[in-house]
């Protein structure tokens, strides 16, 4: 029997309930319902959020826990401009069972995710998404023409870093948040980062990031256009850093990355021409392959 377990069998508790969230960015932050703030594992857990939490469901099997987190909107931690930006997206919550006279008396019960978050009346909630809510994603490989890696994954092996691949420039005009127009990028062919990824390095946009839709030279400029906008304000004189795109195809991978060994695809996989197709007398119909 646990410690903690031992002092919910007393008449007398003295529990709290404390949330840790991480977000993708790296950084933490840690809310409690107990009237001061508790401290433990190198976080400390505020006190003046509001932060509450509805009733944990834990099932066995297969099935995905869920709760929901509600708390104020605050200037110091969950601020309304963050959750717009995407910033709390997906990020890691773990939440625990305290005993405040003594933290070192607790037990964890919950892990997960954030899912849909709503904003209303100065106010958030939160959906809280169980471990298990990853065994909800279709997994697998697909027989495709196209590759099934991401540019730079473990599949795919590319490395990214490696020079005329990437490029940091300042921002020096943007339209909506979406299309970034640079007097140049020196070194760099038409439509080079075309399904990339952009991403702000500095400003109040920092650590957002995008793909691009588009990336073409236009009266003598170069104008990269993002799929949506970035839910966050860019200036001029911020810092982005835009990653070479990839098309998926097999000429791509082999004559733009180099990288063909890594290649996966299926680009002598039959189409639908192959399906109303028919044998023609100036043809070899032996059912070999279409490719010789």
């Amino acid at each position: 029997m646990s410690a903690l377990q031992a002092h919910l069998r007393e008449t007398l508790t003295h529990v709290a309930r404390c949330w840790a969230l991480t977000r993708r960015d790296g950084r933490v932050f840690g809310f409690t319902d107990h009237d001061r703030a508790l401290s433990f594992d190198g976080i400390t857990f505020r006190a003046d959020s509001g932060m509450t939490a509805r009733v944990l469901e834990q099932v066995t099997g297969l099935a995905v826990d869920n709760t929901e987190a509600i708390g104020a909107l605050s200037d110091i931690s969950v601020t309304e401009a963050d959750i717009v930006a995407g910033r709390f997206d997906a990020a890691l919550v773990q939440a625990w069972l305290v005993n405040w006279q003594d933290v070192s008396m607790r037990e964890m019960v919950f892990s997960g995710s954030i899912g849909e978050i709503k904003r209303a009346d100065g106010a958030f909630h939160a959906e809280l998404r169980g471990l298990s809510e990853a065994l909800n994603r279709p997994v697998g490989s697909v027989y495709q023409e196209g590759c099934q890696a991401v540019l730079g994954d473990a599949k795919c092996r590319h490395d990214l870093s490696v020079p005329g691949y990437r490029t940091t420039l300042a921002v020096e005009q943007v339209d909506a948040g979406r299309v970034f127009t640079f007097a140049e990028i020196a070194g760099f062919d038409d439509r080079w980062f075309e399904r990339g990824r952009l991403e702000v390095t500095s400003g109040e946009a920092q650590g957002l990031m995008a793909v691009v839709k588009n990336d073409r030279f236009v009266d003598g400029r170069r104008v990269i256009e993002l799929w949506e906008e970035l839910r966050a304000p860019i200036a001029v004189g911020d810092m982005v850093l835009l990653e070479a795109g990839c098309d998926k195809r097999q000429e791509t991978c082999r004559l733009k990355f180099n990288n063909l060994l890594n290649y996966r695809g299926f680009p002598h996989i039959p189409g639908e021409d192959w399906l109303v197709g028919y044998p023609t007398a100036g043809s070899r119909n032996d059912g070999g392959s279409r490719y010789r």
